[in-house]
Order: C-alpha cells, then sequence, then structure tokens
C-alpha cells in the first residue's frame, strides 16, 4: 500500500463497549499508519461513553470539516433501565445512591413515554463531560465536589418500547405451549426488572438523565444497563464495521471497501457538478451566481470529486467549507 493516496472519507465503527471515542480514533490511525497509508487527520463524529456501544462515525482526511456537523445531528439509541436502584453515575458503574421496591408494569410504562417525548427539559448527569467553570463535570464529581448541573432543553423525537438483544428486557417471552392459539398477551398489571426503549434525540440529550427520570416518573428509581446507538445522523449500524474489521486494514485488507466517501456525511444535500472554470473558481473562494437551485446547502463537485459545501441564497453560492481533494479522474 506505500505510495497510497490520503484517504477521504468515512469509517462507520460498531464501537465495543469498553472502548472510549478517543482510544477508537487511535486504533484507526494505527492502522492506517501499520497498513502503509499516509498520514490522515482522523476525528470523531459524536463520543460514545466506554460503557455505550454501537454506531461511531470516524472521519478521514478532508470528511474531518464535516466532523462538526455530524455532532449536531440527531442520534437513535436502543437502551435497558434496570428498575429499584439508582447510582451516581446512572449506569452500571457507579454506586448506588438511592432504591425502591417498585417496580411498574408494562401499560404503566408505556402510559408515561408521552411525557418525555417532544421539547423536554433535562438536567445531565453530575458524571458528564459538560464543563462547569473550565473543569469536566465528571472529574469534579470523582473528587467529591458536590456538583450542580444546569437544566437544558433537549428534543425526543421519538421514543418508543423496543426489543432487547441477548436478555429479558423487559419484553415478556412465553412458549407457544401456553395455548392453542399461540402465546397470550402479557398482563398488563405484570411488574417488570427492567425495559428496553428505543429513543431518537437532539444532539445534548443524556441518555442516562432520561432513563433515570423516566422511572422517577413511575414512581421507582432506575439506571442504565445497556446503551447501544444505532444510528447517528444518515450513518445506521448496517454500515458499522467491527474493531476486528479495522484491524485488518493494518494487515493489509483494502481501506477502499470499507471506507464510504465523504458526501455520505452529507445525506440529503443535493449535488451540483461544475465545470472546470467554476470549480477553480469555487477553489478560489469565489462566490457563484446564477444557480439555478432553492436556497439551502449544496454539495458542488468536479469530475466526481467533492470541492465545496456551499450556501446558496437568491441564485447566489458562497462557499462554507472547501475541501481539498486532488480531482484524480482522467
Amino acid at each position: 500500500m506505500q505510495g497510497a493516496d490520503i484517504p477521504h472519507g468515512w469509517l462507520i465503527l460498531d464501537k465495543p463497549r469498553g472502548l472510549g471515542s478517543t482510544q477508537a480514533v487511535g486504533a484507526v490511525k494505527r492502522n492506517l499508519r501499520e497498513g502503509g497509508y499516509p498520514k490522515t487527520k482522523v476525528g470523531h463524529g459524536g463520543t460514545l461513553d466506554p460503557l455505550a456501544e454501537g454506531v461511531l462515525p470516524i472521519a478521514l482526511g478532508e470528511a474531518t470539516k464535516l466532523a462538526g456537523r455530524m455532532l449536531d445531528a440527531s442520534k437513535v439509541y436502543e437502551f435497558t433501565i434496570a428498575f429499584g436502584e439508582e447510582t451516581d453515575t446512572l449506569d452500571v458503574e457507579g454506586e448506588a445512591i438511592a432504591r425502591s421496591g417498585h417496580r411498574p408494569a408494562r401499560d404503566e410504562i408505556a402510559a408515561v413515554l408521552p411525557q418525555f417525548t417532544g421539547e423536554i427539559e433535562q438536567t445531565p448527569p453530575a458524571y458528564s463531560a459538560v464543563k462547569i467553570d473550565g473543569r469536566r463535570a465528571y472529574d469534579r464529581a470523582r473528587a467529591g465536589e458536590a456538583v450542580e448541573m444546569k437544566v437544558r432543553r433537549v428534543t425526543i423525537r421519538d421514543l418508543q418500547m423496543g426489543a432487547a438483544e441477548g436478555g429479558g428486557g423487559g419484553i415478556a417471552r412465553h412458549s407457544p405451549s401456553d395455548g392453542p392459539d399461540g402465546p397470550p398477551p402479557p398482563p398488563k398489571g405484570e411488574e417488570l426488572e427492567d425495559v428496553t426503549l428505543l429513543a431518537h434525540v437532539s444532539k445534548g440529550t443524556y441518555i442516562r438523565s432520561l432513563a433515570r427520570d423516566i422511572a422517577r416518573a413511575l414512581g421507582t428509581v432506575g439506571h442504565v444497563t445497556y446503551l447501544r446507538r444505532v444510528k447517528a445522523g444518515p450513518f445506521a449500524l448496517e454500515q458499522a464495521i467491527s474493531l476486528d474489521m479495522l484491524n485488518e486494514i493494518g494487515k493489509g485488507a483494502r481501506l477502499e471497501d470499507l471506507l464510504l466517501p465523504l458526501e455520505a456525511g452529507l445525506d440529503g444535500i443535493p449535488a451540483h457538478d461544475l465545470d472546470p472554470e467554476s470549480a477553480q473558481a469555487v477553489r478560489q473562494g469565489r462566490v457563484l451566481s446564477g444557480m439555478p437551485h432553492p436556497d439551502g446547502l449544496l454539495l458542488a463537485k468536479s469530475g466526481g470529486v467533492p470541492v465545496a459545501l456551499m450556501e446558496v441564497a437568491a441564485g447566489t453560492a458562497k462557499v462554507v467549507r472547501g475541501f481539498n481533494i486532488p480531482d484524480t479522474a482522467e
């Protein structure tokens, strides 16, 4: 792979539990280096806690200029709330700070979910990366300081009960032998030890806080035992590669077979192919006029190669973000 060009695009990693987002970026850099690729800018499009798993978009080369847009994108999470115990970290790593013997029924859970749909107020966990007077909240919490988190407004676009992976997840399971017409519906009053939910949320939403608040609304307490991001912006779990597949790049596997193009991070934004003269003008940061496009963002390309992300207003297009990718089409 010696002499390879700098790669530009996205690797979508199915991040395993126990690996931090920064460690994942380091793993990509290491594999690119071992695979003989030139030194490449690498960044991620949205932190996942070490205890969380799932979709972690990793930008390479000029795609790193879009990482900020990915941070602003909505996300979809599957998560399990275990009832009866709230921890200081709101997950399995923390110490219990509250207990309750109450367990909610399935219909009770379904009834409270609408309260947490739409724009809601949420208090982030004390053990989070939110900065307070220049220091991360989790650093203050670990130092034993009393951390007062400010309420923020977030949007929960959709929230529903889902099926768990590899566990009960609050979903009642029955054998067909339970009756001649198949499994009976679960009793409405059946108390659940845990439940798995699927949430489509805006940026800045803390799933651990959402789980805490849902449990409290049900007259009990709870914490997150399982958290998996199944979508981040346009990137879904189906596009993700395992850590083992990533490690194959360092052993000589073709990066091109796993790399998504830069424009994959601009899903829903129309593309426009420029003539060579216009492409040169855009590369110099000049404004294009007489553009036959509606107002909004536009991906300008030349010979199939992304040139710039542009903002169109009244037929005039200005460069929002330029991409320095060599036009290799000949």
